[in-house]
């Protein structure tokens, strides 16, 4: 049996298993320090850098295809969000149709306390994964997209 030669499949094995292994590492980092997941973290942080000006704010669809989650799950992530204070929503001013979503005090406090929590682990899942030959080429693309990484 002949080894196959490296390609798309082969990169994106490695490309998964890279992921998989930081956000695991990150859901527990951030579980037990703050009692959120990765996607809670993540919509918290997405929607802390809205803004008054024009387009300063995500509708539910376009928070979905910042978090790349359904908009059913986009939803109930924001409603158990907003049921621990963490978020508040309202209707938008211009289109009575939009509703928007905005991080609370409480959020905001919270994701101040995680983001250093989020930080560390993924350093820690870079620096494990870089000791993976498979793995080694991609947390290098990683490390260059972000020198701080």
């Amino acid at each position: 049996m002949t080894t196959p030669e490296p390609g798309p499949a082969q990169g994106w094995c490695a490309l998964s298993a890279l992921h998989g292994r930081i956000e695991s590492h990150i859901e527990r980092a951030l579980q037990a320090g703050h009692e959120l997941s990765v996607r809670e973290f993540t919509v918290l942080d997405v929607l802390s850098a809205q803004h008054d000006g024009p387009g300063g704010h995500f509708r539910m669809h376009q928070l979905a295809d910042t978090v790349v989650l359904s908009q059913s799950a986009t939803t109930r992530l924001v409603t158990r969000l907003e049921d621990r204070g963490l978020l508040s929503r309202y209707l938008c001013p211009d289109d009575r149709r939009g509703i928007y979503t905005d991080v609370t005090p409480a959020g905001h406090a919270l994701l101040e306390q995680a983001r250093p929590t989020n930080g560390i682990a993924l350093r820690e899942a870079l620096e494990a994964a870089e000791k993976r030959p498979e793995l080694a080429p991609l947390v290098a693309a990683v490390r260059a997209l972000d020198p701080v990484a």
